[in-house]
C-alpha cells in the first residue's frame, strides 16, 4: 500500500498496523490503474491532492473546477479509462457538474470525486461549512451516484465507480466523501483486503448473428449508400476493424467531427466534402458510433432531402435504437466486436456500390475542395478565417500526430471543414452539447495523457471561459500552442449598441492582446496578423515544445451569427422569416 501503514500507539503488549481514509482511496485508484488527477485543491481534500502526489500519482492543479472536470472527461476519451476529478465540496463540486454532464452527454468515462459535509448534519440542515447534499444534485446529471461513508468500503466505491463509468455506453460518475471518512482508521491488513481490483470492467458486447446479417442484407441492397463514422467509433480504439470494413465496403463515408482521421480525410472514399450531397441523395446510412441527434438534423427534414431513407445502427445502448426515425437494422454491441463480425460475415467477394454513386460523390467533393482552394491561400491583414486556416491545415498535414483542440462559433465550424485530420483521435472539440470552455483543459488532457504536441485554435469568445489555465499551461510546462482567433468580439466584433453608449453585447475590448497573457506567467506569445506570419509563429512554437499563445488578428467583420447554427437562435430564426 501507498505508505499506507501507520504505528497505533503502543497499548498494552502489541502494536497494530493501522491505515486511513486517505491512504485506502489513494491504494483503491493506484490499484487500478489510475495514475493521473485532475482537480483544485482546497477542504476537505487538499491533503488527499498532497498524498496522492507523494504516492506517484500525478496530481495537476487547475485555477477552475470546471476545466479539470474537462480535462478529466477527455483524459477518459482518450484512454477508455476513468479520468478522475477532484473537487472540494459545495461551489466546486457545482463547479464541477457542467463537465460531469458533458461526460455523460458525450459518453466519455469520467469520475467526479468531491468532498463533502457529514450526512447527519446535511440530513438535519444545520448549516455545517459548504453544506450541501451533493450526492441528490449529481444524481441527475451522471450515469451513475455513490457516496462512501466507511473507510472499509472505499474499495467497494471506487470499483462501482469504475465499472460503471467504462461499462456499456460510458458515462459520468459521481463520487461523494465526506471529510470525516478520510480520517477514518481501520487495520491496515483489513484495509489492503478491502480494496477491488476490477476484472474485465467493459466486458465485450458481442452482436446477434441475425443483427448483423440483416445489416450487410439492407447495405448489399443499396444504390446509394453511406457510413457515418461517429466519436464512439473513435473511442472504441477499433481503428484497424473499421478501416477493413469501410474499405472492404467501398462506401462512401463521412466522419463526425470527433470521428475525423479514423481514416485521413483525404482518404479517396470520404465524403466530408460532400457533405450536404451524401446526407441528402443517399438511400442507406450506416451509423457506426453515431447518433441521430441535432448534429444530424435528427435523421429528419432537409438535411436529408426527399429520397427514402433506410438506417442501420451499431450501438452499444439499445434504448438508442428508433430514437427519432425508425432504424431498419439495429446492431446492438461494442464497436469493435460489432464491425470485427461485421468483416468476417462479408465475406470475400463483397460487391462493391454503383459507379454512378461514388462517382458523382467524387466529383461533388473535388468541386468543393476545388472551389476552397483560393480562398486558403490568400494572405490578407486583417486576415478572413479561410486565409488564417489555410496556414494552419498546412501545418496539421506536416505533423499529422499533433493534436487538434478546436472550440468557438466561426472558428469552429469553419476548423472542422477545412483543416484535415490523418489520424484517429487527434480532434478534440466541444461535443454533442456545443459547449463553450472546454478548450483548456482538453489541451492540459491531451497532453498529459498521449505526450503529444497539442494545437489548441480558439475563438476569442470560447477562450474567455477557461483563458486563466494558460497559467496551468505555463507551471506544468506542456507542449500546448494556443491560437486565438480575435476578431473582437462574439461571431463578429462590429456590432454597435444603437439605445445607449455601452458595447453592443457581442463586442470586446478592441485590438485586445491576448498573446501578453502568457507572457506574465513566462510562457510565449506572438501578435500574428497576415497567415504566413501565424504560419511561421505556429511551426516555431510546435518546434519547441514550449507553452505559446498565438494572438491571430482576424478581420472584425469576418464571420457571421452562431456560425452555422445561426438558426437555432429564436430571433435570427424569426429575422429569416
Amino acid at each position: 500500500m501507498a505508505d499506507a501503514a501507520v504505528k497505533a500507539p503502543a497499548a498494552a503488549e502489541e502494536v497494530q498496523d493501522l491505515t486511513d481514509g486517505f491512504h485506502l482511496v489513494i491504494d483503491a485508484m493506484k490499484l487500478n490503474g489510475i495514475h493521473t488527477i485532475y482537480g483544485v485543491p482546497g477542504i476537505p481534500i487538499t491533503d488527499l491532492g498532497r498524498m496522492a502526489q507523494a504516492a506517484g500519482i500525478r496530481v495537476l492543479s487547475f485555477r477552475h473546477e470546471q476545466n479539470a472536470g474537462y480535462a478529466a472527461a477527455i483524459a477518459g476519451f482518450l484512454t477508455k479509462k476513468p479520468g478522475v476529478c477532484l473537487t472540494v465540496s459545495a461551489p466546486g463540486f457545482l463547479n464541477g457538474l457542467t463537465a460531469l454532464a458533458h461526460a455523460t452527454t458525450n459518453c466519455f468515462p469520467m469520475i467526479l470525486i468531491s468532498g463533502s459535509s457529514e450526512r447527519e448534519i446535511v440530513d438535519l440542515q444545520q448549516g455545517d461549512y459548504e453544506e450541501m447534499d451533493q450526492l441528490a444534485i449529481a444524481k441527475p446529471l451522471c450515469k451513475a451516484a455513490y457516496r462512501v461513508l466507511h473507510a472499509a468500503d472505499i474499495g467497494i466505491g471506487f470499483a462501482r465507480a469504475i465499472r460503471a463509468a467504462v461499462s456499456g455506453r460510458p458515462g459520468g460518475v459521481y463520487l461523494d466523501l465526506p471529510a470525516k471518512l478520510f480520517g477514518q482508521v481501520m487495520n491496515a491488513e483489513a484495509g489492503r483486503k478491502s480494496l477491488v481490483q476490477v476484472i474485465d470492467p467493459a466486458p465485450a458486447q458481442i452482436p446477434a448473428p441475425a443483427a448483423v446479417k440483416r445489416a450487410l442484407d439492407v447495405l448489399k441492397g443499396a444504390k446509394r449508400p453511406l457510413i457515418i463514422l461517429g466519436k464512439g467509433a473513435a473511442y472504441a480504439q477499433a481503428d484497424d476493424a473499421i478501416r477493413t470494413f469501410v474499405e472492404k465496403s467501398g462506401v462512401p463515408f463521412l466522419p463526425m467531427s470527433m470521428a475525423k482521421g479514423l481514416l485521413p480525410d483525404t482518404h479517396p472514399q470520404c465524403a466530408g466534402a460532400a457533405r450536404s450531397t451524401v446526407l441528402k441523395d443517399s438511400d442507406v446510412v450506416m451509423m457506426i458510433g453515431a447518433r441521430l441527434n441535432w448534429l444530424l438534423s435528427h435523421g429528419k427534414g432537409r438535411t436529408w432531402g426527399d429520397a427514402p431513407k433506410k438506417f442501420v445502427q451499431i450501438d452499444i445502448e439499445p434504448r438508442e435504437m428508433d430514437s427519432n426515425v425508425e432504424i431498419a437494422a439495429p446492431v446492438v454491441g461494442d464497436i469493435g466486436s460489432c464491425v470485427a463480425a461485421l468483416n468476417e460475415a462479408m465475406g470475400g467477394n463483397w460487391a462493391p456500390p454503383p459507379a454512378d454513386w461514388t462517382g458523382a460523390v467524387k466529383a461533388k467533393r473535388d468541386e468543393n475542395v476545388t472551389k476552397m482552394a483560393p480562398r486558403l491561400m490568400n494572405n490578407k491583414s486583417p486576415m478572413d478565417y479561410h486565409g488564417a486556416l489555410g496556414a494552419l491545415r498546412a501545418i496539421i498535414a506536416e505533423r499529422p500526430d499533433a493534436i487538434l483542440v478546436n472550440e468557438g462559433a466561426n472558428t469552429l465550424d469553419l476548423t472542422r471543414g477545412v483543416i484535415d485530420i490523418y489520424q484517429p483521435r487527434k480532434r478534440l472539440d466541444v461535443g454533442t452539447w456545443g459547449v463553450m470552455g472546454i478548450g483548456m483543459g482538453s489541451a492540459i488532457a491531451a497532453a498529459v495523457e498521449t505526450g503529444k504536441p497539442v494545437l489548441c485554435i480558439e475563438g476569442d469568445s470560447a477562450f474567455g471561459f477557461s483563458g486563466m489555465e494558460v497559467e496551468t499551461i505555463c507551471r506544468y510546462s506542456l507542449p500546448i500552442c494556443i491560437v486565438i482567433f480575435n476578431n473582437d468580439g462574439i461571431y463578429r466584433g462590429v456590432d454597435v449598441n444603437s439605445a445607449g453608449s455601452d458595447p453592443a453585447t457581442t463586442v470586446f475590448v478592441k485590438g485586445a492582446r491576448y498573446d501578453k497573457m502568457i507572457e506574465a506567467f513566462g510562457g510565449h506569445g506572438v501578435n500574428a496578423t497576415t497567415p504566413d506570419e501565424l504560419k511561421r509563429a505556429v511551426n516555431a512554437a510546435m518546434d519547441s515544445g514550449k507553452p505559446t499563445l498565438i494572438n491571430a488578428v482576424i478581420d472584425p467583420a469576418a464571420g457571421s451569427e452562431s456560425g452555422r447554427i445561426g438558426n437555432l437562435n429564436p430571433q435570427s430564426a424569426l429575422r429569416k422569416k
